[in-house]
């Protein structure tokens, strides 16, 4: 019981202190509030994911029956049941936020909400999973933060859209978290390892990525919000 608390701590408290600077970067009431609510669609995500998730894996068992390759399988899992069904639910989710508002959110506001969303997800997925991992293992997934920064990717193109007035960068930003979040997925899969365990370094590169742009998120955030406040 004591190992999973600590596990627990450690898995949400650096999600935590995040969402609460990100929530300081304005002093706009009405941004803070579509702060906590882009935390709440981000929670309330995990529900719609498991239910997605759930169907595209009954879709790949039929195919793995079938005789699908297994290396093609494992591809699908993570890719289209695990990675596509998170990005497109917490994707959907973002866009509800900006639905439901009359709040002339900008580009950098966008960035926020959509990696909140991120964050409001990984909470979720890391309480679940510290049930049955260490605190080490969990203290690495807590720190990376990889949903905030799929979350930054998707939110910083769709900022860009807004100020090029050009819908393909919101495309570009989906595709570009999408596949990045599948081929860590896919590097961790017991058929890509078997091909070749040097494998392995695929997704220790991409874990490493999810702390590089986790520090291109705040420095991000630090350099836009002291540009408009100027």
């Amino acid at each position: 019981m004591g190992i999973f608390i600590i596990s627990l701590v450690v898995s949400v408290i650096p999600s935590i202190i995040l969402y609460k600077w990100l929530v300081k970067s304005k002093s706009d009431d009405e941004y803070k509030s579509l702060c906590k609510t882009s935390l709440k669609k981000g929670m309330l995500a995990i529900f719609t994911i498991i239910i997605l998730s759930f169907a595209l894996y009954i879709i790949g068992r039929i195919l793995k029956n079938a005789g699908i390759n297994l290396i093609l399988y494992e591809a699908y899992y993570a890719f289209i049941a695990l990675a596509l069904a998170e990005e497109l639910v917490k994707y959907l989710s973002f866009k509800s936020v900006l639905k439901n508002t009359k709040y002339k959110y900008n580009y950098f506001d966008v960035a926020i909400f959509m990696s909140i969303v991120g964050l409001g997800f990984g909470i979720i997925e890391n309480i679940t999973y510290s049930i049955n991992s260490g605190v080490i293992p969990m203290l690495i997934k807590g720190t990376d933060l990889a949903h905030a920064g799929y979350g930054f990717i998707v939110g910083y193109f769709y900022g860009k859209s807004l100020k090029k007035n050009n819908k393909k960068y919101r495309l570009a930003g989906f595709l570009i978290s999408w596949l990045l979040h599948g081929l860590f997925d896919f590097g961790l899969s017991n058929e890509f390892i078997k091909l070749n365990d040097n494998l392995v370094f695929i997704s220790i590169s991409l874990t490493l990525i999810s702390f590089i742009t986790l520090i291109l998120f705040i420095r991000y955030v630090r350099k836009e919000k002291g540009n408009l406040t100027e």
